[in-house]
């Protein structure tokens, strides 16, 4: 499972110019089942995705090379892989 932490680094109305696209992008792999949650930071200082596990880090992350927000230059990215010792029974499926 992986935890991927954007920060925004550049001003919020270059983030909201690509904000449409990025939440577009998402669609289609939160419907595959690949993102379980996506959602801003509060405060909006960047977002958070938690993706399933499965595949691989380098995977994600060649993945992650065609969101919006980092084509435009818009967020970094950090991608934290871990491996759950608990967790509620309803989650085992996205392990």
């Amino acid at each position: 499972m992986f935890v991927v932490l954007l920060t925004y680094v550049k001003p919020m109305d270059e983030v909201e110019a690509v904000t449409a696209e990025h939440r577009a992008w998402l669609d289609p792999h939160v419907a595959s089942g690949l993102l379980i949650a996506t959602g801003p930071q509060v405060p909006r200082t960047g977002g958070v995705l938690l993706a399933r596990g499965g595949g691989t880090k380098a995977e994600l992350e060649a993945l992650l090379k065609d969101d919006p927000f980092q084509i435009a230059g818009v967020a970094s990215y950090q991608v934290i892989e871990f491996a759950p010792g608990k967790y509620h029974p309803e989650m085992a499926r996205f392990l």
